[in-house]
């Protein structure tokens, strides 16, 4: 896998409820080489049309994966598989029950409970959307990772000299982004 990480895009849903308990939705999509997450998006029925309409969405900006994981919830289905293939990505699917085979987006799907479902109210589907494409943000340009070598998806390394520090509120305090002072 080190060998296509950076040709290679892997997806899935998490499920989380409301307030009155209904179920929402939240599609993620990682590449896998630096660990970025492509923006997110939410439903409250996620239907294997939406589902190949949230790649659509997500491939029209730029090139492409060669090669695309995905588990086989019947989320995705043969419509998901057509529209990946339309622009010439590999569908991979992983075996049942062997998480290990998708393990990067595992880990971050346990990450966003952990991390942000577990401490906010959920109102509604947009709601939702703005609070996880802002965890989106701070993931992406904030958290360093133990698997890029503390750093960051965007590239940077982790600042280590001296120096006073600023600690910037990410979705209301709940996580903190640090930044050298000016």
């Amino acid at each position: 896998m080190r060998n296509h990480a950076d040709v290679t895009w892997c997806c899935d849903f998490v499920q989380t409820h409301d307030v009155l308990f209904r179920p929402v939705f939240a599609f993620f999509i990682v590449h896998l080489g630096s660990r970025r997450v492509i923006p997110v998006a939410t439903t409250r029925s996620s239907t294997r049309q939406w589902a190949a309409q949230q790649l659509r969405n997500a491939t029209m900006n730029g090139e492409p994966p060669k090669f695309f994981i995905r588990d086989r919830d019947d989320k995705f289905g043969a419509v998901f598989d057509r529209v990946a293939r339309g622009p010439g990505m590999r569908v991979i699917k992983t075996a049942v029950r062997a998480p290990n085979m998708n393990a990067v987006m595992e880990r971050f799907l346990r990450s966003v409970p952990t991390e942000v479902l577990d401490r906010v109210l959920v109102f509604d589907e947009r709601r939702l959307e703005r609070v996880l494409r802002e965890y989106g943000k701070f993931f992406n340009g904030a958290r360093p990772h133990q698997g890029l070598g503390q750093r960051i998806p965007g590239g940077l390394p982790a600042q280590t000299f001296g120096g006073n520090v600023i600690a910037l509120p990410v979705l209301g305090g709940l996580h903190h982004d640090y930044r050298r002072a000016a």
